[in-house]
């Protein structure tokens, strides 16, 4: 199944992208001894996702490495999303995980508790450069079993374009409310006499919004122990909100934003300029900024006074086989992923902003004008943020259950305390029939 060493070979489409136990019962952990790099040859294995331009970057990376490291041979395979989890459950339950695999937060603690992943905290990978809050998001329990490549913050997306033709002027978001964002929205709805709609929906479609609503009221989605520890009320807060500024004509319709949703980065209404605000991951603007042509800006989420909500979310991982025969040789090409300017010049920002703080700033001068604003809009709201914990197993479906509580909230088909209530206890129910 593995390519040559210049070559790439790319696993089938799946239908399922779920980790089950039964997938992962042929797992064991390999011996704990110190991993040591060998004198002879060496071949590892690397299996990661994504589309054509990331494998033209992986193979130059691949291509650079071997060149410093002569005696290290790197075969790798790449898949699309829901095709990757599908190969790698199966290979992972017949003992033939890859030795380098790309990881998702959403997986990670499937994997990490059965026994899948080495801890990398053990191995030779230089983190001197890394936030200890951004190492977080990679450690269960303690344990490092993944290494966060890029890592990205939630934002609000304005269209300053809009907001300047109908004379908006932007607030200052170190200050601002909820309360504000919807007096904005509703604004320019009013000013452009309904030609574009202040905001599209601002929360209720990706776990980033529902953690950052529940960090700003001081609760967790998640508990140190696994459980679901959301506060009902919070998610039911939230989609009023959503649904106020709906009736006051602030926000897109439930068809609207199911169909802006539905039409991906390159095409929501964000994207094709009718609406002045959404939220988005600040490493996604530069997507939005090309699609649409216009000034877009990063906007902070409103905060409450004191409170930090802010937080790192991995654009992806690096995790190592339990069951791989060379970790020494795996842990220095992950160093090389995540440390070196020779691998940094090669991916700039398309596996997400660096990590590391020095290759941040090496790249920087290198970047589009949007990829060095999603930089200082990072640099500006993360510093102290503090990791959440990682989803747990049997949680992976948490977005898509929450699209659709939140789509039946918006359809008027439930009611956002019933609605919140019930999602809870399903999210509880994935959980507890994982274990």
């Amino acid at each position: 199944m593995f390519s040559t060493k210049k070559n790439i070979v790319r696993f089938g489409a799946a239908a399922v992208a779920t980790i089950t136990v039964g997938a992962l019962a042929g797992c064991s952990n390999a011996s704990d001894a110190p991993a040591e790099l060998s004198d002879g040859d060496v071949t590892i294995s690397l299996a990661y996702w994504g589309g054509d331009a990331r494998v033209t970057q992986t193979n130059e990376v691949i291509e650079a490495f071997e060149a410093k490291y002569p005696n290290i041979t790197v075969q790798a395979e790449s898949s699309d999303w829901t095709g990757y989890w599908d190969g790698l459950a199966t290979r992972t339950a017949a003992s033939d995980m890859p030795d380098v695999v790309q990881m998702d937060e959403l997986y990670l603690a499937s994997y990490a508790d059965r026994g899948a992943l080495t801890d990398m905290g053990a191995l030779d990978i230089d983190t001197a450069n890394i936030e200890d809050s951004a190492l977080a998001t990679g450690q269960i329990d303690g344990t490092q079993y993944a290494f966060p490549h890029g890592i990205a913050t939630y934002a609000i997306v304005a269209n300053k374009d809009l907001f300047d033709e109908y004379g908006i002027e932007l607030p200052d978001d170190e200050t601002w409310t909820w309360d504000d964002v919807a007096d904005l929205a509703n604004e320019l709805t009013d000013k452009s006499g309904g030609a574009v709609t202040g905001a599209d929906q601002l929360g209720g479609f990706d776990i980033g919004g529902l953690k950052h609503w529940a960090r700003s009221e001081g609760n967790e989605v998640f508990g140190e122990d696994g459980e679901v520890t959301l506060d009902p009320s919070i998610l039911a807060k939230m989609w009023q909100f959503e649904l106020d500024l709906q009736e006051s004509g602030g926000m897109n319709s439930a068809a609207a934003i199911t169909e802006s949703f539905n039409a991906g980065i390159s095409g929501n209404d964000m994207a094709t300029g009718k609406v002045g605000l959404a939220v988005a991951w600040n490493t996604q603007l530069t997507a939005l900024a090309q699609a649409s042509g216009a000034s877009l800006v990063l906007l902070k989420a409103p905060e409450p006074e004191g409170v930090d909500p802010s937080s790192y979310k991995p654009s992806m991982f690096w995790s190592i086989a339990s069951t791989s025969e060379h970790k020494a040789e795996a842990a220095l090409f992950v160093d090389f992923l995540e440390n070196s300017e020779e691998s940094a010049d090669i991916i700039l920002t398309e596996r997400g902003v660096p990590a590391n703080d020095e290759i941040r700033a090496a790249i920087a001068d290198q970047l589009s004008a949007t990829d060095q604003a999603a930089i200082e809009y990072q640099d500006r709201v993360t510093p102290g943020a503090v990791a959440p914990v990682v989803t747990p197993n049997g949680a992976s479906t948490i977005e898509a259950i929450l699209q659709r509580y939140t789509q039946e909230v918006f359809a008027g088909q439930s009611t956002p305390e019933t609605a919140a209530e019930a999602f809870v206890a399903e999210l509880q129910t994935e959980i507890d029939n994982a274990r």
